[in-house]
């Protein structure tokens, strides 16, 4: 598989070299020349915690009211801890976008008292028609295999509550104690910080209202986080916390991390570049 992933993005590259294309470098390089136009230093996009503001966070919560979504498809082995987590933040709602999974993750989430809504299979359609459902100020969009702890819910309630910015995301831990993941985590958190390339393991959050004005996701079969996270940005501040979102290490270590990391670049750099999502999705299957 590896060897056919490389080989057809050589022949997807001869395909569309006639067709004019952005160096990723000079994209890379834009984001962070957009960055500084912004006038905000990285301290002011990348929030620090705890705040010496932060009081009486309980009556926070309890006025914003947040809807975390999970988008799955045959996530039974992850979502029962996933949700066990959550109920320690006691959000408004936790809603479930479900692509028709075949195995136990619709009851897993019944029996927790979690709502279910079926759609077609794909991330953006799933989080779309599960985001229709909420009815909470704040979106907070999570992988099934990822989690933030008390002390990063509570910073991103205390952050967005002020109501400066119109969402963010938290900085990336994968949670493994391998190196290289480290390295690969920090690599994340840097790019974020500087180039605003923000993922959907990294727990991206939105006001609901700014939500349905950009009309959710686009309908993209991959990238779908990294193109909201663009057009949020365009729309008006948003936040990075320093406060991680952590996501299971289990794509790097089934089909190996070097393999994983280069993969993950180049179908970034050819999304941006312009290449076919169709195309791309094809090199990153559903199941982990």
């Amino acid at each position: 598989m590896k060897e056919r992933f490389f080989w057809s993005c050589r022949r997807q590259w001869k395909t569309n070299a006639q067709q004019p294309r952005q160096n990723p470098i000079s994209l890379y390089y834009q984001g962070f020349c957009d960055l500084l136009a912004s006038h905000e230093s990285p301290s002011q996009i990348l929030r620090k915690s705890p705040h010496p503001e932060m009081t009486n966070s309980d009556k926070t919560q309890s006025s914003l009211k947040i809807s975390v979504i999970i988008p799955t498809y045959n996530e039974s082995t992850v979502l029962r801890e996933t949700l066990h987590r959550l109920e320690a933040h006691h959000p408004f709602e936790t809603i479930i976008g479900d692509g028709g999974s075949e195995d136990d993750t619709v009851d897993i989430a019944r029996e927790r008292g979690v709502t279910v809504v079926q759609s077609q299979r794909g991330r953006a359609a799933q989080m779309n028609a599960a985001a229709g459902e909420a009815k909470g100020d704040l979106l907070l969009f999570l992988h099934a295999d990822s989690y933030v702890n008390p002390r990063g819910y509570q910073e991103m309630v205390q952050t967005m509550f002020n109501g400066a910015y119109l969402g963010g995301a938290f900085g990336l831990e994968i949670d493994s104690p391998l190196p290289a993941l480290k390295r690969i985590a920090r690599w994340a958190n840097w790019r974020s910080r500087y180039l605003s390339l923000v993922y959907g393991d990294q727990g991206i959050f939105v006001r609901r209202e700014t939500f349905n004005e950009l009309k959710g996701f686009s309908p993209l079969p991959i990238c779908e986080d990294l193109d909201f996270f663009r057009r949020l940005k365009k729309r008006g501040s948003v936040v990075l916390l320093k406060e991680k979102a952590f996501t299971s290490p289990r794509r790097w270590l089934a089909e190996g991390i070097g393999f994983t990391t280069l993969r993950n670049i180049a179908i970034v750099s050819l999304f941006l570049m312009g290449f076919s999502p169709a195309r791309l999705s094809r090199w990153y299957p559903p199941r982990r």
